[in-house]
């Protein structure tokens, strides 16, 4: 059976995707919203975020992320909070960068990048859940060549107006697919995940 690559991103309402976890993560552009999940706690996120995780078995991540995740969850691997962080430690990395000469420091950690569709296909051969998180130009590349299987979206009730969107204008045209209903959290928060098709969007006029 092949394995599957799942995209997991945190995004606002009005489709922002950057700098979600905390202040100075990502403020390219100029954008003075980083932190803006952090400052939104969701009573629903952490458990939906482990449930989603049970089969994850290597990571594919985007070369910013790689670098806050390498100096962070290593460290963070003790007690049960630590879950999270002693599977991130021991799955391998993949890290998509076009440095060859970039340093991998966190155990693991394998470059990609030369041929993504090739490289893409050989991770499904040998996982069964590839999951990319956050590595929001990175998921660019990948809405844009259709290399995902599954899009999971944390939304938030919240309008920021400016800063990296998670659909730019080079997404394939395509028609997803909802793999369970939605249910929001107490504070609003809603889990959208939908699973890719071959399918494209068609137009048609509505008849009176």
């Amino acid at each position: 059976m092949t394995g599957r690559v799942l995209i997991d991103l945190f995004m606002t309402l009005d489709g922002v995707a950057q700098g979600p976890g905390g202040v100075g993560e990502d403020t390219s552009g100029g954008f003075e919203f980083s932190g803006w999940q952090a400052g939104y706690p969701s009573s629903g996120m952490g458990e939906g975020v482990a449930r989603g995780m049970q089969r994850l078995d290597a990571l594919l991540l985007g070369r910013r992320t790689y670098d806050i995740f390498a100096s962070y969850w290593p460290h963070h691997t003790e007690g049960p909070s630590g879950e999270i962080g002693r599977l991130f430690d021991r799955v391998p990395k993949y890290v998509a960068t076009r440095d060859e000469t970039r340093d991998l420091p966190w155990q693991g950690s394998v470059r990609v990048g030369g041929d993504l569709a090739a490289e893409i296909a050989e991770l499904r051969e040998r996982h069964d859940e590839v999951h990319v998180i956050g590595s929001i130009d990175f998921v660019h590349s990948l809405l844009a060549e259709g290399l995902f299987d599954e899009l999971n979206l944390w939304v938030y009730p919240i309008l920021l107006g400016v800063g990296k969107k998670v659909f730019d204008d080079g997404a394939l045209p395509s028609v997803l697919r909802l793999l369970e209903p939605p249910t929001p959290d107490d504070e609003g928060v809603l889990l959208l995940r939908y699973g890719r098709t071959d399918r494209v969007p068609e137009v048609s006029t509505f008849e009176d």
